[in-house]
């Protein structure tokens, strides 16, 4: 191993618990133990009455989206593809890893027009019965385990509560054996989201299920989530991996939790739902905070459209619960500066301005995410998001695939950002796929109302590593139909560069080095002026989903003094 690569490494495994190491080594060195405990003889179970149906909205699309002969279905998940013919097809070595995870979740049992496909549905779930065999391939590994027993249990529930007919005992058996397979393999190496997801299936197994077993899955994931909501959720409502993307969709898991609670009448369920129902509430003001005039959430860390249910798919499951608006004294503090009004989610790290015209602005003070776990953290320190008049203009990467390879590295870089790149290396030591070294840690937040406008400042240390011992320090000011962002670098360099990454409906023309105009989509346009640097337009790409790739426009400030300027005009 290379010295270069150990220290990395050295970096990374600095920040995680001793708990992660703990439980790492006892799932390598220990296997077949955690397979006996996954394949432990289980005592016979049933299902547990409940007190009313499963009768949740869905928010995903079909992913069955075609049947041929011969039991040849096809699926879509990712913006891929892909026939599920033989039994082999479970894990499929032509696809990645994460379209086969989507393929063995079952998701469109729960999607929009699954009353629709029943027929389709019971096919479905006996032939991953029989097709995957216990703890053999992708669908026995704990996070696939975890969404599919979700979505079984929502299934069966219904079917349960219809009467129609008993629900076959080999489905329940196998729904047993899915729950003891899961709590042998908890991910307590892991944590985060990951660790929320077994601690959810396993209490909706639990409680789905009635015997001494069940008993046992529901206390185990009961204990997880009185031990995780308080962790991952941050005092401003934020989830603490600062991802909106997954953020949204643990959003839906404590409305599924609640409604879990309501449904089947379990008094355990029932005592913490009113825990859930504030964490669901304080949850949703920051997924509003983050979310552009379109709808759709901000790009910072890892995230894209369609992963996870808009804030128009929560509030509309929210109504369903007859959960409250937050109480005032427990939203985010806004403060009016002029036509600008600012909300500080100080906590999580991050600041949202509003201003008429439907325009937002999105800025990242945040650090990259919890130092044990940051798998899902971007190298974008201080970098933001801008909307105009309703549509987006300014815009981070987004992601279009995980993986370890060079793209999912180069969405991860601070140069698929809106922020200054040092030297050509990134504010943190993103590596892999999911993992990070030594990281950017964000300065004090100074906010400044004016009668007609705001200043933002923040800054972080990421480049101190160099042997120049850079901090970028960066200011936002909002005043009078402009935005001027003001970078300044305290340090020795040889080279920096301010990024900005225009949506692909937005055009940039230079008139020099400069000025120049962005042209929006309907003939508004923005007056580009720099102070200390140099504008060039470079190729870029967007990537909003998984799967896509837009090309797209870049305008990089080159310094050429240690404080640089850039401002959009568009009174």
């Amino acid at each position: 191993m290379s010295i270069n690569r150990a220290t990395r490494l050295l970096h990374t495994v600095r920040h995680l618990k001793p708990g992660q190491i703990g439980w790492r080594l006892y799932y390598r060195l220990l296997r077949l133990r955690v397979r006996r405990q996954a394949l432990a003889l289980l005592r016979p179970v049933e299902r547990r009455q409940w007190a009313d149906a499963w009768s949740a909205p869905a928010w995903m699309p079909p992913a069955l989206i075609g049947e041929g002969g011969q039991g040849k279905w096809t699926f879509a998940f990712l913006g891929e593809r892909g026939e599920l013919a033989r039994a082999e097809d479970w894990n499929h070595p032509g696809k990645s890893k994460l379209w086969l995870y989507n393929l063995h979740y079952l998701d469109d049992l729960c999607a929009h027009g699954a009353e629709d496909r029943d027929a389709q549905h019971r096919a479905l779930v006996a032939r991953w019965i029989d097709e995957n065999p216990p703890l053999a391939g992708n669908g026995w590994e704990p996070y696939t385990l975890s969404l599919r027993l979700v979505n079984l249990v929502k299934w069966l529930s219904t079917k349960a509560w219809q009467g129609s007919e008993p629900i076959p005992d080999p489905w329940l058996s196998s729904l047993a054996r899915q729950s003891q397979a899961l709590s042998a393999q908890r991910e307590y190496h892991i944590l985060a989201n990951h660790l929320f997801a077994n601690g959810k299936a396993l209490t909706f197994a639990g409680a789905f299920l009635e015997g001494k077993d069940a008993v046992r899955w529901l206390r185990q994931g009961l204990k997880i989530l009185d031990a995780e909501i308080p962790e991952q959720f941050l005092m401003d409502g934020g989830h603490f991996e600062r991802s909106p993307m997954y953020h949204a969709t643990l959003m839906w898991d404590l409305a599924d939790l609640i409604h879990l609670a309501e449904c089947s009448g379990i008094a355990v369920l029932r005592d913490r739902a009113r825990g859930w129902r504030q964490a669901l509430a304080q949850g949703l003001d920051w997924l509003e905070m983050m979310t552009h005039p379109d709808g759709q959430v901000g790009f910072f860390n890892d995230a894209a459209f369609g992963i996870a249910p808009t804030l128009a798919d929560l509030q509309s499951y929210v109504d369903c619960l007859s959960i409250q608006p937050l109480a005032e004294t427990l939203r985010m503090v806004a403060r009016q500066g002029g036509d600008y009004r600012l909300r500080h989610a100080a906590a999580s790290g991050y600041v949202s301005v509003v201003w008429e015209e439907r325009s937002k602005a999105l800025l990242d003070v945040a650090p990259v995410g919890p130092d044990y776990q940051p798998g899902h953290a971007h190298a974008d320190t201080l970098s933001f998001e801008l909307s105009l008049f309703g549509q987006r203009v300014l815009v981070n990467s987004g992601i279009s695939q995980y993986g370890e390879d060079a793209e999912r590295h180069r969405q991860r870089s601070t140069a698929a950002h809106n922020t200054v790149v040092v030297d050509g290396v990134n504010s943190s030591e993103v590596w892999a796929g999911f993992r990070v070294a030594r990281r950017a840690r964000p300065g004090p937040v100074g906010i400044d109302v004016q009668p007609k406008g705001l200043t933002i400042t923040g800054s972080h240390d990421g480049y101190r590593r160099l042997p120049g011992r850079v901090t970028h320090r960066r200011e936002w000011r909002f005043q009078e139909g402009q935005l001027v962002i003001r970078d300044r670098l305290e340090g020795g360099f040889t080279r920096a560069e301010a990024r900005f990454h225009c949506h692909p409906g937005v055009s940039v023309r230079l008139e020099n080095s400069q000025h120049g105009v962005l042209a929006l989509p309907g003939g508004r346009r923005l007056a580009l002026a720099i102070e200390g640097g140099e504008a060039r337009v470079d190729s870029a790409s967007w990537h909003p989903r998984f799967g896509e790739s837009h090309p797209s426009q870049c305008l990089v400030v080159a310094f050429r003094a240690p404080a640089c300027s850039t401002s959009f005009r568009w009174a």
